[in-house]
């Protein structure tokens, strides 16, 4: 199967990220989300980063252009009707996901992929709700999308071969390095990393070492671009409590029992950069620990 259409379900920062790969790389996109302004201002963000770009000459003005002429913001499901595969990034709650695919999937072709960019929810029970579970799959993207080089496949018990070759070279073709999974809670980069960002939420309420210093003593000691505060903060405390819930409640392993201050923090809308804070308060010039 070729894929030409691509749709994405969600235009929030991984969904519009997912967009711009794809119509860098050539495919038509039809990109949606709650209302059609919101999948609008994702374009939008789309432009400024492309712009950006530009400006820094890592690519021309046309190739900018061309890539957003690409992009077609569209206003409800119906028009994935044409789409050979359409992504699903909305928020990392299975309700949401679920209402998502079974809307979406009876409009789809009888040869059209539906994939799901979960970063922890199992794909066979996703699945469920897929007009054809054979052609359902996980297709688990990093943020920033546009900078980030991995995608984790997961294959659901019922995802056929064609379907996973499929994915996987759409993957490769838009430069991105592919590993397998096995449908597990987490699968295998958020199974490692949210026990980690979760623990050393629990070493912070206990009182171990201040922010700065588990930051400091992770990034300098484990050799990690930033500490795991920091990115817990980036990749949002309410999407690491979704995921470690997840992972607590699928496998019912006590080692996975979210830290009570991130709990704390999320109930107080504390969740990271996109609040302006979390562990750092980001609404300044530089980010400053909250405690």
């Amino acid at each position: 199967m070729t894929i030409k259409i691509v749709g994405v379900v969600g235009a929030g920062q991984m969904g519009a990220g997912i967009a711009q790969v794809a119509a860098q790389a050539g495919y038509a996109v039809l990109l949606s989300d709650r209302a059609i302004d919101i999948a609008e201002k994702g374009k939008a963000g789309i432009a400024k980063l492309l712009a950006r770009g530009v400006d820094k000459g890592k690519l021309s003005a046309s190739d900018a252009d061309a890539t957003l002429a690409r992009i077609t913001c569209v206003a409800d499901h119906a028009a994935f009707a044409p789409a050979d595969l359409v992504i699903e990034a909305a928020s990392e709650r299975e309700e949401i996901k679920r209402a998502i695919f079974a809307s979406i999937a009876p409009l789809l072709s009888e040869t059209a992929i539906l994939a799901t960019n979960t970063s922890s929810i199992p794909i066979t029970r996703l699945a469920q709700e897929a007009h054809d579970p054979a052609r359902f799959v996980g297709v688990h993207f990093f943020n920033p999308v546009p900078v980030m080089g991995l995608i984790e496949l997961i294959r659901g018990l019922a995802t056929s071969d064609t379907t996973l070759a499929t994915v996987e070279a759409f993957g490769r073709s838009l430069g991105k390095e592919i590993v397998h999974s096995s449908d597990a809670p987490g699968f295998i980069v958020n199974r490692v990393l949210m026990p980690m960002l979760n623990e050393a939420a629990v070493a912070l309420g206990e009182g171990v070492a201040t922010i700065r210093d588990i930051d400091t003593a992770c990034r300098l000691g484990l050799n990690h671009p930033m500490g795991p505060l920091t990115l817990a903060d980036f990749i949002g405390l309410d999407t690491c409590l979704d995921i470690i819930n997840v992972l607590h409640t699928s496998t019912g392993d006590p080692r996975f029992r979210p830290a009570p201050l991130l709990v704390k923090y999320v109930e107080a809308g504390w969740v990271g950069k996109k609040s302006g804070r979390g562990f750092y308060d980001w609404t300044g010039p530089e980010p400053v620990p909250t405690r």
